[in-house]
């Protein structure tokens, strides 16, 4: 265990060694891909609004009359909710839209595209999400769709009570949902952190060059006898000069010579 453990020790103190020698390029990466996502975010997404209505699939018009609440026909409703939300994306609601608003300047492929529809588990409620960069835009689509879909689910399915819960605000002034600037900016940091960093170890496995003493004993499996340092061009220079610009006095041993 103590070996393992000393191995695992080891191999950590690489990794962090590894890291160490090319902190610089990590950074510089990552903060050139969270200052390009801010900048992207910030200045070149266009903001995208969001309108929204809910609609409720509730009791038959028998039922509100005598007051009795029908368990199974409640349950009926609910199940049917999954269907009630692909009818809405059809040509049979989303024709009538673009014939009866043409206003709203959109056919019913480009309304599919738009509308989004979910409800929440157990409920009869389904809600009606529409995006776009104009929000009055994004409004006056919702509130048509689920307009029309009230209307027309009556001949559909014979349903005789579906209510629109609330209608977007046309005049409403909302915040933008996307963007996400802080969103995107942490997601830009922690992606880039982990390529930089892959990148930092693919370099470091295609380097298969010996540089230290450790080295040499790893992978030949010999000590080293002696080591032979690099030296700039700066260093060079002075030693040369310096070995030039040495002066000797008379009678040193070094400058005496012997003829034989």
């Amino acid at each position: 265990m103590e070996e393992n453990g000393v191995s695992n020790e080891l191999d950590l103190r690489q990794y962090m060694a590894i890291i160490k020698k090319r902190l610089a390029l990590i950074i510089v990466f990552v903060i050139i891909c969270t200052a390009a996502a801010a900048v992207v975010s910030m200045f070149f997404k266009d903001p995208v609004y969001e309108a929204s209505t809910k609609i409720i699939v509730n009791q038959t018009a028998t039922q509100l009359t005598t007051g009795q609440l029908d368990i199974n026909q409640i349950n009926s409703n609910i199940k049917m909710i999954d269907t009630y939300k692909e009818i809405i994306r059809t040509p049979a609601i989303l024709d009538k839209v673009a014939s009866k608003y043409p206003e709203l300047g959109l056919s019913a492929t480009e309304l599919s595209r738009k509308i989004q529809v979910s409800s929440v588990n157990n409920t009869q409620v389904m809600t009606l999400v529409v995006q776009d960069v104009d929000y009055k835009l994004a409004a006056q689509v919702v509130n048509a769709v689920s307009k029309v879909f009230q209307e027309e689910i009556q001949h559909i399915f014979k349903v005789e009570n579906v209510s629109i819960l609330n209608e977007a605000v046309i005049n409403a002034q909302p915040s933008p949902v996307s963007p996400n600037i802080p969103l995107n900016i942490a997601i830009a940091f922690v992606v880039s952190l982990m390529i930089a960093i892959g990148i930092t170890f693919l370099l470091e496995y295609m380097d298969d060059t010996i540089k230290t003493e450790a080295d040499v004993l790893q992978y030949l499996g010999q000590p080293t006898l002696a080591m032979i340092s690099r030296m700039n061009t700066e260093d060079a220079n002075s030693s040369h000069s310096s070995k030039a610009n040495q002066t000797y006095k008379a009678g040193e041993l070094e400058r005496v010579s012997i003829e034989k």
